[in-house]
Order: C-alpha cells, then sequence, then structure tokens
C-alpha cells in the first residue's frame, strides 16, 4: 500500500492547529518541532514541514499528495490543486490599509497610488477587475511600516484581528479577499480510497467540533414539544426513567444554536440539562 504524504506549514499560524486537527484524527507522530518528514505509526502517512508557500506546489506536482494551507497562498501561487475540504481554522482577510490621516477612503482613490503588499497577483487582480491602476510594489516581510517610511500610499495585508495595523497607525477600508485554512489535494488524489479515508476522519473532527452533546430530562406530556427542538444527528433517543411519567433526551446541537436552543429547551418543560463536548461525529 502506498505511503500518502500531507504537507503542513512548519512554523507559523496554521502550524499548531494543522497539527491539533491531525492528531484528533487519531494520527499518531512525533519530533515535528525539529524533522521535516514525520512518519505517522498508526496510518500509512508520512508528514511534510514545510514554508506555507511551497505547500501549493508540492501539492501540484505530486511530491506531496495532500496539503494544508490557507486559501490567499493557493490564490496568490496560481497552482492547479483540488480544493478537499475547508477547515474552519485561520481565517482572516486580505485587507487594503492606508494610514489614518490619509484622505483616501475608496478604492477608486487608489487609482495612480502606490500599494505595498506581499501579495501582488491576488491585488493586481483584484484591482484589474475594479478598473484601477495602482503601482504595486511587491515587499518581502512586514509591509505594514511601508507608508511610515514613505514606501508606498497604502499596504495589503492579511488581517486577523487588526491590531497590527492599528499599532502602525493604519486602517483598513477595502476587503480584498476572505481566506480560511483547507486540505487540498494533487490532480486525481479525491479517488485515493486513503485519502478518502482521511477525509472522512477531519469531517468527523469537524462535525464535532461543531456540535454539543445534550442530555435531559422531560415529562412525556412535553416531550412532543421539546422533540420538535431537537433534531439530532437523525433523531433525539427517548429513554424511560425510574419515574414512569418522565424520560431522557439525547441529543447533539449545533455550536452555532446552543444557548438559543437552550432557552427554548426550558421553556417546553426540558430539565436536568446536562451539554459535553463530542470528540468525533462518524455518519
Amino acid at each position: 500500500m502506498k505511503t500518502l504524504k500531507i504537507a503542513i506549514q512548519k512554523s507559523g499560524r496554521l502550524n499548531e492547529k494543522s497539527v491539533e486537527l491531525l492528531k484528533n484524527c487519531g494520527l499518531n507522530f512525533e519530533n515535528y518541532k525539529s524533522s521535516l518528514i514525520s512518519p505517522v505509526s498508526n496510518f500509512p502517512l508520512e508528514i511534510l514541514f514545510l514554508r506555507d508557500d511551497d505547500i501549493p506546489e508540492y501539492v501540484q506536482d505530486g511530491i506531496a499528495d495532500l496539503g494544508i494551507v490557507g486559501e490567499n497562498v493557493i490564490e496568490e501561487t496560481e497552482v492547479k490543486v483540488s480544493y478537499l475540504q475547508r477547515l474552519g481554522f485561520g481565517k482572516c482577510s486580505l485587507k487594503i490599509a492606508v494610514p489614518n490621516n490619509n484622505s483616501i477612503e475608496s478604492v477608486a482613490q487608489l487609482h495612480g497610488k502606490s500599494i505595498a503588499t506581499t501579495y501582488p497577483v491576488i491585488l493586481g487582480k483584484y484591482l484589474k477587475a475594479q478598473g484601477i491602476t495602482s503601482d504595486i510594489r511587491t515587499i518581502s516581510g512586514s509591509v505594514e511600516i511601508s507608508p511610515g517610511l514613505g514606501l508606498s500610499d497604502a499596504i495589503c495585508d492579511l488581517v486577523s484581528t487588526g491590531g497590527t495595523l492599528k499599532s502602525n497607525g493604519l486602517k483598513p477600508f477595502a476587503d480584498v479577499m476572505s481566506s480560511e485554512a483547507v486540505l487540498i489535494g494533487s490532480k486525481g488524489s479525491e479517488s485515493n480510497d486513503l485519502v478518502q479515508e482521511l477525509i472522512q476522519r477531519i469531517q468527523s473532527v469537524l462535525r464535532a467540533k461543531e456540535t454539543k452533546y445534550v442530555v435531559l430530562n422531560v415529562e412525556r406530556k412535553n416531550l412532543k414539544a421539546v422533540i420538535a427542538l431537537l433534531p439530532g444527528v437523525k433523531s433525539p433517543s427517548v429513554v424511560p426513567l425510574a419515574e414512569g411519567d418522565w424520560v431522557a433526551v439525547h441529543t447533539v446541537i449545533p455550536e452555532r444554536d446552543f444557548w438559543d436552543r437552550i432557552s427554548q429547551l426550558k421553556q417546553a418543560g426540558a430539565q436536568g440539562i446536562v451539554v459535553m463536548p463530542i470528540e468525533k461525529i462518524i455518519l
């Protein structure tokens, strides 16, 4: 059986979450802090630790079967890979920002201005779509200091919390693209049985993060109203209690609906509500 290879970031904002995801999938590996390649002991997989800019090309060229990388890197490198699964972490936005004392307030005002960025391809496509011609200045490293040094009128950079922009006296005003970590594969990798098994493991972990396991008690007379609020994975499980008029209901609730649904359940007659995290959900 061929051993798969998956490329992830060696260091940086996606490294920790990528390692956590793979370990939550039941994969055992070690020495990822000091090694470029780490074999998985309980699955035919090797993990390659690379610079994020190199991951898409490794996958495109078939050196790695799979990769975990930000969408922004894929768009910037313009590689031909398959998107297999959005992973829900590493979310950020590529934004255009200007100094706080700058009069630029619209994208149209960037015409003829200089913009510093580490993403010239993405920015170039965005400006072209807007019918704007600007002087794109490609900079490797911290672009936030460019306006202060007189190197550019604006910058285009990734923003997560906005703290770095604020500390450098910059204000964002235009969204170029949104990005998150994705699992990518080389062309045709979707048909590989091992790839499908790994994707299934990843999806089970992601589903678990999005849901809560709920156990509650309710009188039979209120059961119908409570069940209407609890669709579950298929349908809630109902278990009789020692008191004949009462039952226990087991189900899952989407994380996004959690607090609203709990309030509704209490109003419908639910008592003794116990909420627990879920490790994995396999459909």
